[in-house]
């Protein structure tokens, strides 16, 4: 927005333009600032921070990723963000040799510095924490950091909340929901280095945590488990599928070791934005066929293109022979006025 329109306020007041394209009552709109304010204050007094792309504190693994949010909420030592960061995660029904593994695997990794992010679940998420307690651990939430979920974890919450990290992407008082749940497992794995998963069904959101992990670029690690033991089924196929065999934490700090000696430096603040009336292009790679003459015919040939089933980018770009940043504004459009819908791995779909 910033690069299309040139400045915050002339991106604001493009909003109602923009809403208006959309065919949904419900549509992107800004907020007024005594409500930033209200949120604002609410968060102080809870003891919380906003950390914002960009700044020092913001996960620096997390801001290379394409759809990481612009703005995180944090209660407790956001510092602990700044530090080289893995992800354990699995099954909520873990066996009781799963949980002990996760406890001792996620020690070993903050005994070498690592910090541990995981998901406040039962079961693996838990031990996770409680594993590396004294060395720093994160805890990303699917609803706002001041809801606990589940209830039975509200002392690890306490705990977390005096001694960790917890963050969320949603703003105070978010309930969490089951279409939550997807969002925050890919901040869980965009900013960590890596995931290891102890112990996972067929289907499950760990496998999910997994696959954003794969998408973005960090590397899977997958605790073998027993073929007749379900709760292992999902480590199975991972490592079928090429994840690397994770027995102690040394498996792990082997295979990160490059990653660790060159960590990824913060993600500097956005670009400047571009003179007002340059920053939109329908200007293709050479060789394209056909080019809409305007905004209107471009943003028609891409929604031709869409469908309730995500598609690349890349792909869009490639079939539109647009350039890459007309697509994203076009995009951005779409998704302001509701009719476009964003995933992991940089698709997208109509809604």
């Amino acid at each position: 927005m910033l690069r299309r329109f040139g400045s915050a306020r002339a991106a604001l007041e493009a909003l109602p333009r923009l809403a208006r394209r959309g065919e949904r009552i419900r549509t992107v709109a800004a907020t007024t600032r005594s409500a930033a304010e209200s949120e604002l204050s609410a968060l102080s007094r809870l003891g919380g921070r906003i950390v914002c792309w960009g700044e020092r504190l913001y996960p620096a693994a997390l801001a290379q990723v394409e759809d990481a949010p612009p703005v995180l909420t944090a209660l407790g030592q956001p510092e602990l963000l700044d530090r080289p960061i893995v992800a354990v995660v699995g099954a909520r029904n873990a066996s009781a040799n799963g949980r002990r593994l996760a406890r001792e695997l996620a020690a070993g990794l903050g005994q070498n510095g690592l910090v541990v992010v995981s998901g406040l679940a039962r079961g693996i998420d838990a031990a996770a924490h409680l594993g590396a307690f004294d060395t720093g651990t994160a805890a990303v939430v699917a609803g706002g950091i001041d809801i606990v979920y589940p209830e039975e974890n509200r002392n690890l919450y306490d705990a977390l909340r005096r001694h960790g990290v917890i963050v969320a992407e949603l703003p105070l008082g978010s309930e969490p929901q089951a279409r939550h749940f997807p969002r925050r497992n890919r901040i869980i794995s965009g900013m960590a280095l890596g995931v290891l998963v102890v112990e996972a069904a067929a289907r499950s959101g760990s496998l999910i945590t997994a696959r954003c992990a794969a998408e973005q670029g960090r590397e899977v690690f997958a605790v073998p488990g027993s073929p007749l033991d379900p709760r292992c089924r999902g480590t199975n196929d991972l490592l079928r599928g090429g994840a690397i065999l994770t027995e102690t934490a040394e498996d792990v700090l082997t295979q990160l070791k490059p990653l660790l000696q060159a960590v990824p430096a913060p993600r500097p603040a956005p670009p400047p934005p571009v003179p007002v009336g340059s920053g939109w292009s329908l200007a293709p790679a050479q060789g394209s066929a056909h080019q809409p003459e305007s905004e209107e015919d471009a943003l028609e040939m891409l929604l031709a293109r869409l469908g309730p089933t995500p598609v690349a980018v890349d792909e869009l770009v490639r079939q539109c022979q647009l350039t890459a940043s007309a697509v994203a504004t076009l995009l951005l459009e779409l998704e302001l006025s509701g009719r476009v819908e964003r995933h992991p791995g940089n698709l997208v779909s109509l809604r």
